[in-house]
């Protein structure tokens, strides 16, 4: 495991408590890191919106923004079950889980995981959401890689929670809805640049935040320019 970069993720995890730091990005981060540096082939995160909903906000692969939004849809899984119960699920094999999760495994299967890990994103008994970790072949996980995602997991939701004041309990739920309605405009704006330049959804994304961070600038903004082409964004999409 790479120590520096280890070091380094928990330092940009907590250095985002700040008021107006980008959601998306900062879970997008999350899920890049534990697929860097733990040996997970992909990686998801769902958060509860203020109904209390789970939502896909973060995936480092395409193929696991589909797998999760599956799993909310047919309400079946388990990153689905580690919310509700705040408990790690840890599944080497899921060929051994058909009857525990028949529709889940077989669309996982069909994305070419084999195995997964669900880590809860809670602060003592609140429980934010889940951190999903996918592997395509069957096999334990590492025990130590396993306690280095749940702490990165746990700084995560620390810097989530951070973000709502004694006197401001709602602002952790209203950043979650302008969350969500920025992850509309950015898969939007990833369909267009893709369609545009003949490209895959993913490189699509890797673009549009690439250039968010060259020129300092929220990946939303970006996202919502590049659709109403409201004004020039030189060398995005060209």
């Amino acid at each position: 495991m790479n120590q520096q970069l280890l070091a380094k993720t928990f330092v940009e995890l907590a250095d985002n408590l700040v008021a107006d730091f980008d959601l998306i990005d900062f879970l997008r981060l999350l899920t890049d890191r534990c697929v860097g540096l733990l040996g997970a082939s992909a990686a998801g995160v769902l958060l509860a919106d203020r109904d209390g909903e789970l939502r896909v906000m973060a995936a480092s692969a395409e193929q696991v923004r589909l797998l999760e939004l599956f799993q909310l849809q047919n309400d079946e899984g388990p990153c689905l079950e580690c919310f509700r119960t705040g408990t790690p699920v840890i599944v080497p094999d899921l060929t051994r889980e058909v009857d525990r999760w028949p529709r889940f495994v077989t669309a996982a299967h069909r994305s070419g995981f084999g195995a997964v890990q669900a880590l809860p994103m809670r602060l003592r008994d609140e429980v934010v959401g889940a951190l999903n970790l996918f592997r395509t072949a069957p096999g334990p996980f590492d025990p130590v890689g396993t306690l280095v995602a749940q702490a990165m997991a746990d700084v995560a939701t620390i810097s989530l929670l951070q973000q709502r004041s004694t006197h401001q309990s709602s602002v952790l739920n209203e950043q979650l809805q302008t969350a969500l309605n920025s992850r509309v405009l950015i898969e939007q704006a990833k369909g267009k640049l893709a369609e545009r330049q003949n490209i895959d959804m993913e490189q699509a994304f890797t673009e549009l935040r690439g250039y968010a961070r060259a020129h300092n600038r929220r990946l939303s903004d970006v996202a919502r320019a590049f659709i109403d082409g409201s004004e020039a964004l030189v060398g995005l999409g060209s």
